[in-house]
Formats: structure tokens, sequence, C-alpha cells
């Protein structure tokens, strides 16, 4: 039998690898009262954990500097995939190349902020909690939610996390306001413990008095009306293959099949509106030459088969996904036919509605920073700034504190 004290334990629902939403029950009923922004678009957060090389992603491969620092790792120019007559994109993303071409890929150059970390995890404060300064105790995502600007509805599958185990950090707030799902895959979205355990749930709370057993029916109405929603959207037939192609190195996660349930439920699930997918492994202080092919060969594939299943729905242009990576690798390769955490890197802003091209400048290989790392040119919280503000429509101030320089990002009307 199960007791309230093990329910809170246990966390409102969840998968048998982590929690669905928070248990902080108040949420569902908060944002349901919300009538903020009325939009149908998606923002899709994919994350490049470890930190990913862009010079070897988007290479510049005019300048000599770049293969006298990489004799081994560079990219002969050959083999890169031109966009202009000084930078083009790694071998293995011919998929983005060709979306590229079409004028649905954005790439910012030269992200990042003054003062960088080279730790991973004051770097992924720093990008997570969009705060160089590494004060903030919210997410920046979690920050828009608990602004209240965008019309949530109080619908579970408003802002998730698809494919992953817990609440990402960037979607987390301590505001009652926000409201998060996840979704480890669609077989796990269900409240732990079967159908028994979702009636002791239900029977437990249905009949407390006041305002928190109010609370707690909504919660599980909530739970049992997004795990219904999910399991009977018979609606949707992927449009693409998404079998990877290639290896993943120091991930869990399948890209590919977060991908497609992200897809899933864009097509099925009107109210989606912040998705979050990670796929890890860009660590590449060896072998970068194998490891990094295979990874982004992975991204590629995934991505690929992701906008072409969106295109052939009709819902490409509700979509914008964008990635980030906690940093960038340092110019010169080591001795390990690898790379060392560096700073500045570029950004890929994919979408149906995105104004393609290049944006921002390729930051300089022999004028560095800290001896022997990229310089920024563009800040990360200016693209930060261009996605709230020119795709979902929100008032980025109360999100990201102050206004930045523009990022140059667009999109069409």
């Amino acid at each position: 039998m199960f007791s309230r004290r093990d329910f809170l334990a246990a966390g409102l629902y969840s998968t048998a690898a982590g929690l669905i939403v928070p248990p902080v029950l108040a949420k569902g009923v908060l944002a349901a009262a919300n009538d903020g922004i009325h939009n149908d678009r998606v923002l899709l957060v994919l994350q490049l954990g470890g930190g990913n090389d862009g010079l070897n992603t988007v290479i510049p491969f005019a300048d000599g500097a770049y293969h006298d620092a990489r004799p081994t790792i560079g990219i002969t120019p050959d083999k890169v995939l031109k966009l202009d007559a000084q930078v083009g994109l790694h071998p293995a993303l011919t998929g983005l190349k060709a979306l590229y071409d079409a004028g649905h890929v954005a790439i910012v150059q030269g992200v990042g902020y003054p003062t960088p970390t080279y730790s991973h995890f004051e770097a992924l404060h720093v990008w997570e909690y969009a705060d160089p300064a590494r004060r903030a105790t919210d997410g920046w995502l979690g920050r828009l939610l608990a602004s209240q600007q965008l019309d949530t509805q109080g619908h579970p599958f408003a802002c998730c996390a698809a494919g992953e185990a817990s609440e990402p950090t960037e979607l987390r707030s301590q505001n009652l306001g926000a409201q998060v799902s996840v979704i480890d895959s669609l077989q796990s979205y269900r409240i732990q413990g079967g159908q028994g355990r979702e009636l002791a749930v239900t029977n437990l709370y249905r009949k407390t008095p006041g305002l928190y057993g109010a609370l707690f029916d909504s919660a599980v109405a909530t739970a049992q009306d997004g795990i219904a929603a999910l399991q009977k959207s018979s609606s949707y037939t992927p449009a693409a293959s998404y079998e990877p192609r290639g290896v993943v190195y120091g991930s869990k996660v399948d890209l590919a099949s977060a991908l497609q349930l992200a897809a899933q439920i864009i097509v099925t699930q009107p109210a989606a509106k912040i998705i979050h997918v990670v796929l890890g492994g860009f660590d590449t202080h060896q072998q970068q030459d194998v490891r990094q092919q295979s990874l982004l060969a992975y991204v590629d594939t995934a991505v690929s088969a992701f906008m072409q299943d969106m295109t052939a729905h009709g819902v490409d242009k509700r979509v914008t996904l964008f990635t980030w990576s906690e940093f960038g690798r340092r110019v010169k390769e080591n001795g390990s036919t690898g790379t060392d955490h560096g700073a500045a890197s570029p950004m890929f802003v994919i979408g149906g509605a995105v104004k393609g091209g290049l944006l921002g400048r390729q930051s300089s290989l022999t004028q560095t920073v800290d001896s022997g790392n990229l310089a920024y040119s563009v800040d990360f919280r200016s693209v930060y700034q261009s996605l709230l503000r020119d795709w979902l429509g929100a008032d980025p101030k109360p999100v990201l504190g102050q206004t930045f320089a523009e990022s140059g990002l667009s999109w069409v009307a």
C-alpha cells in the first residue's frame, strides 16, 4: 500500500529512470491560468555535450594557420563541404550542407562569452543558466516558463525533454509557474508502477480536502491526460528514416530516437513549445579524427531526418532547432590526435522559416586568448535573445536580465 509519504518521496510521476514532472503540484494550475503569447512556434534545443570542436565543424580551410595548428586532424580543403571561399563544413555534414544550400541553416560563428571557463561543470552552468558570473539558480528556459509569457495552457507537452532520464538544467525553475515533462521513451512514459500504482495515487488524493487535494488531483489528471495523449497519438507516422549513421561515443542517448519522439510530439501535440534533446561524447581529447567524424555523422543523419519529417508533415516552418556546446576546443591539436578544452565555437540554427547563411565572423587563429584559445565575437546570450524575442515572441529582458548586441538571426514572416 502506498502512503502519501511514499508518493512524495518517489516524485509525482516518473519513468523507471527519472523524473517526469517535478513534484511541485501547483505548476499545472498556475500555468493553466496563464494568458501569454499565442503562436504555434516550437523551439528545439540540441545540446552537444562535452565541448564540440568548432574548428573541425565549420572549417576555415583557406587559413594556413588552421593547417599549421592541426597537421594530423585538420580537414584538407578537398574534403571540406565549402560554404564560401573561406569556410566550409566537416565532410560528415552532408545533410546539413543540403539544408544550408536550401537556405534553412544559419551558422553563427565565433560564439562565446567574456572570461571563458574551461571546466565542463562551470561552462555548463554558464550556458544552461545564461550566466557567465555563475550566480543564477534557475535555467534560462526555466526563467522563461516562470515568467508566464508563453501561453502553455498547463499542457504537459508545452515544455519537455525527449529521450532523457531527468529534467535538463536549462528548463529548471524554482517558480511554481514552470512545468516540465521528461519523456525517456514513449514506452516508459507512464506513472511508475503501472496501472495499480496509478489507481492508488488517484485514490489517495481524490478525497483530500482543501487546496492541496485540488492540486494533487489536477497534477495527476494532467499526468494521465498527457500519458494517454502521447500513447494514443496514432496520427503520426514517421516520414523519414531515423536510422543512425555513425557511432555514438560516450553517450547513452539515442539522438535519432529522441528526435523522432520530438517529431511525434510536435506533429500530434499542438501545445508543444520547447523541446530539449542532448547527445554527449564530444570531449575529444584523443582520436578526434575518428570520434568526431562518427558523432557528426550521427548528428547529421538524425537532424536531417527530423527536418525531412517536419517538412513532410507540413510543420517545418513552425520549428526552429538550435545547437549549443559548453565550449569549443583549443586551436592546436594535442599529442593524442585530439584537442583540449577551448572557448569560442559556432552555433547552428535550423528550420523551415530560418533565414540561412553565415553570421558573425570566424575567430582569428593567431590572435587568441589564454595562450591558444579562440576569442569570441558574438555573445551566446545574443543568440538566446533572438530565439526568445524574434522566434518565440517573448520579452528576453526578464529572462536574460539585460539587452545584448544583435546576433543577425532572422526568420521569414
